[in-house]
């Protein structure tokens, strides 16, 4: 869409006249202000009481935070870790945007990624141990998030399935899962994961905290993609698996090769939806004592050389949290146009 359409259609009539006359009015109070406050007055250098004579935002005080905001209290030499384990999971997601690359290649390097992104983490073997309570900030939002989309998608399409499916025991159980998890509140479930479950495990199995909380909100999650997934079940029509079992087909390679291909194709944008809320729910493992990015940034501001300065350091959280939704749902758009062209 050109400027010029785009003009054309925010000026067509009164009633869009006086919307974009009045959002541009909006827009005159309040961005001159802000452009004062965030780059004009703003303190590119300094400490705090340089920033408290200021009038304007902070900005170094993220010079000094940003490593904390980003890996919390991650040992400064094995930082190198973390920042790898951001790149790669970084790069395994955007190779998975590629249709030309879907295939067994891409499905087995996902838990290769993710298990080695677990080992970097934790440390083991030539590498020194870090404790889980070091860990924090970008790579555990990463992490957690991609873990839990990697088992939540498959085992949401089986639970689907298993919804719809003939035999009574095993529709009743599925209908089960998908309510009670669906009907509980996930800081529940985090709760859950943090006083109930290590006492659940049999005597020698220890599991750190996130690992639990990862586990815990993966099913929790898992719940509600299956009824995005049995959405797009119920929009094939029932003519095409006779079709196929007429020509031969068995269950799985009709699942496999018409019915899933179609019903994923009708519920990208839920799926994109579901997806970029998993993101911004990690936030909650705060709850329970995990530094997620954004728990990572509120204890930023409570160093005493840098206290208080909250604007800043949400701020520069936000902006990390839009780059990543944003981006989910213009390839979101993307993918849809593709599919619609094949």
């Amino acid at each position: 869409m050109t400027l010029s359409s785009t003009l054309r259609r925010a000026f067509a009539g009164p009633a869009n006249i006086a919307l974009s006359l009045a959002t541009l009015s909006i827009l005159a109070l309040i961005l001159p202000p802000l452009f004062g406050w965030a780059v004009t007055h703003a303190v590119w250098q300094g400490d705090m009481e340089t920033c408290r004579a200021a009038s304007g935002a902070c900005w170094a005080f993220l010079q000094a935070k940003a490593r904390f905001i980003l890996f919390a209290f991650y040992p400064a030499e094995q930082l190198w870790r973390p920042v790898l384990v951001v790149m790669a999971l970084l790069v395994l997601m955007i190779l998975s945007t590629l249709p030309r690359l879907w295939g067994k290649a891409l499905l087995t390097l996902w838990p290769i990624t993710l298990l080695s992104a677990w080992w970097l983490m934790a440390g083991s073997g030539p590498l020194p141990r870090v404790s889980v309570n070091d860990w924090g900030g970008l790579p555990v939002t990463l992490l957690v998030w991609t873990t839990c989309m990697a088992f939540a998608l498959p085992t949401a399409v089986l639970l689907a399935l298993a919804r719809q499916s003939r035999m009574g025991g095993l529709r009743s159980l599925s209908v089960a899962y998908i309510e009670v998890m669906r009907a509980t509140p996930m800081v529940a479930i985090l709760y859950f994961a943090m006083l109930i479950l290590p006492m659940a495990l049999p005597n020698g199995i220890i599991l750190d905290k996130i690992a639990r909380a990862t586990i815990m909100t993966a099913l929790f999650f898992t719940a509600y993609l299956a009824e995005v997934v049995r959405g797009g079940l119920q929009t094939i029509p029932a003519g095409q698996a006779e079709a196929a079992s007429a020509l031969g087909l068995g269950y799985w390679r009709t699942v496999q090769l018409i019915v899933l291909p179609q019903a994923l194709n009708k519920v990208i944008p839920g799926l994109v939806n579901l997806a970029i809320g998993f993101l911004l729910a990690t936030s909650l493992l705060a709850v329970i004592g995990v530094f997620d990015l954004l728990n990572a940034a509120k204890a930023s501001t409570t160093d005493p050389a840098w206290m208080g300065f909250y604007d800043e350091a949400y701020i520069f959280a936000a902006l990390i949290y839009f780059v990543l939704c944003f981006g989910g749902s213009r390839y979101s758009l993307w993918l849809e146009r593709r599919l619609q062209r094949h």
